[in-house]
């Protein structure tokens, strides 16, 4: 590889390198991980000199399995931070399971001293749970958007990739990591170091908290129709408060006949079925996510009575929404 141009770093690098203790919960996304600690080598490497240091910690400081059942080892246990730290909480699956009391009460202690503390991934869970997200703003990865916004209502969630709201950090997970660590890069040694971070990463288009961390409908659906487009969109947020077919179609300009007619076409369902979808899939992540009572959980999508939930769930799941709720925790048992 050629050696690339070293690019002018700012005054503001003068000092200590600035240093990252990555968080890693049981459980937790590598990708989410790794792309940040790349993102600060290679700060460093371009640079030609140690910008950033970091440590990795986790509960017992023995340790710990990412999500894909790779085994790494620990620096330390979580142990007392100095106060110009920065805190990374790496998430992943079962990160309810993985924000144990301890993990939440060493946040709440550290984060007093002032510290920036992030969330990678699912982390906004724990960084919420702790109380560090009263009256900010957040993101968190879309699947589990439903569950966290049923339970943090204190806290304004955002579709965004990363969120920076004063010195509380948060990722939609995935490459997102490496939006937030190229934003702080940039911050502290200026746009040129953090452009030169993402072409050795071959990251060529870099996203900001403006971009939204979900395909656009009409690539999720692989159907460019803008009234169709809208009509999912209207679907998705009215999912408590379900909105006939009927009306919908009054909203775009269309019949309900042509509506029906388009969703034929491109989707191979009627309206009504791919409302009932969208719903029933929300209704899946509060289950498996939350500790929301069954009845509550048909309420948040838009079930007038348990007894029409549950014979709705099953006909699309082939279980009822009781044992649903019963097969995670004997997952959690075994």
């Amino acid at each position: 590889m050629q050696t690339p141009r070293k690019p002018a770093v700012s005054g503001t690098a003068a000092g200590q390198p600035k240093r990252f203790v990555f968080v890693l919960l049981d459980k937790f996304t590598l990708l989410c991980f790794s792309a940040a600690m790349e993102s600060l080598r290679i700060a460093n490497r371009m640079a030609g000199r140690e910008l950033y240091t970091w440590t990795v910690v986790g509960e017992g400081g023995d340790t710990i399995s990412c999500s894909a059942g790779t085994v790494f080892q620990l620096d330390s246990d979580l142990s007392e931070l100095q106060r110009d730290d920065t805190i990374m909480v790496c998430g992943g699956i079962d990160v309810q399971d993985a924000s144990t009391k301890k993990m939440l009460s060493w946040l709440r202690r550290e984060a007093r001293k002032g510290l920036m503390v992030g969330g990678l991934c699912t982390a906004s869970y724990t960084l919420a749970k702790a109380g560090l997200l009263d009256g900010k703003r957040a993101t968190i990865h879309w699947e589990n958007a439903d569950s966290f916004g049923e339970e943090f209502d204190e806290v304004e969630l955002a579709k965004s990739v990363f969120v920076i709201d004063g010195n509380r950090l948060s990722t939609a997970g995935g490459t997102s990591s490496i939006d937030l660590m190229l934003k702080l890069i940039a911050n502290d040694q200026g746009e040129e170091l953090a452009n030169a971070v993402a072409d050795q990463l071959i990251y060529s288009s870099i996203r900001t908290d403006q971009d939204t961390q979900r395909l656009s409908i009409p690539t999720r659906i692989g159907v460019r129709h803008p009234k169709l487009s809208m009509v999912i969109q209207m679907m998705e947020a009215n999912i408590e408060e379900p909105i006939s077919p009927s009306i919908l179609a009054q909203d775009v300009g269309m019949s309900t006949r042509q509506l029906e007619r388009l969703f034929r076409r491109y989707l191979n369902r009627s309206p009504k079925r791919y409302y009932m979808e969208l719903r029933l899939q929300k209704a899946r992540n509060l289950l498996m996510q939350t500790d929301m009572s069954v009845i509550n959980v048909a309420l948040a999508c838009g079930f007038a009575s348990p007894s029409h939930f549950s014979k709705c769930y099953r006909a699309h799941y082939d279980t009822t929404p009781y044992r649903e709720r019963g097969s995670k925790a004997a997952a959690f048992k075994a």
